[in-house]
């Protein structure tokens, strides 16, 4: 499959390190509560991405990866409690965290931006143009 866009490729690699941290953390550690939850953000990240690419207008894209963002922050609680909660070793732990806070820190660029050029679009039209 072709790469299509880094966030978009970072979250597919993302929510595929889930579901095998996911069957890893079942299977072996019989952990079914803690796992399930962070099954569910890790990969609601990349779908709620994917979705923004058929956004309608700028602001349902900004909406989709922003609940992109708030999910990322959520796996990151989750991977530090299965951390606190011996559930992962400190390496296990720090690795998968060290992507989801990537994908944070792009995500968080991404919507800052978009929501920084809205309102320079607002601005824009807001401003009187004059008859020539």
């Amino acid at each position: 499959m072709k790469k299509i866009n880094p966030v978009i490729d970072k979250s597919m690699a993302f929510a595929v390190r889930i579901v095998n941290l996911y069957n890893y953390l079942v299977k072996n550690r019989s952990e079914y509560v803690l796992s399930k939850q962070l099954l569910r953000s890790g990969t609601s990240i990349g779908a709620n991405v994917r979705e923004a690419v058929y956004a309608q207008s700028r602001a349902d894209f900004n909406a989709k990866m922003y609940i992109a963002l708030k999910e990322a922050g959520e796996s990151a609680y989750w991977i530090e409690l299965l951390e606190r909660t011996e559930y992962l070793t400190p390496p296990q732990a720090k690795s998968i965290y060290d992507d989801c806070d990537e994908l944070i820190k792009i995500l968080s660029s991404i919507t800052k931006t978009t929501k920084t050029n809205r309102k320079d679009d607002e601005h824009a039209q807001s401003i009187p143009i004059p008859n020539s």
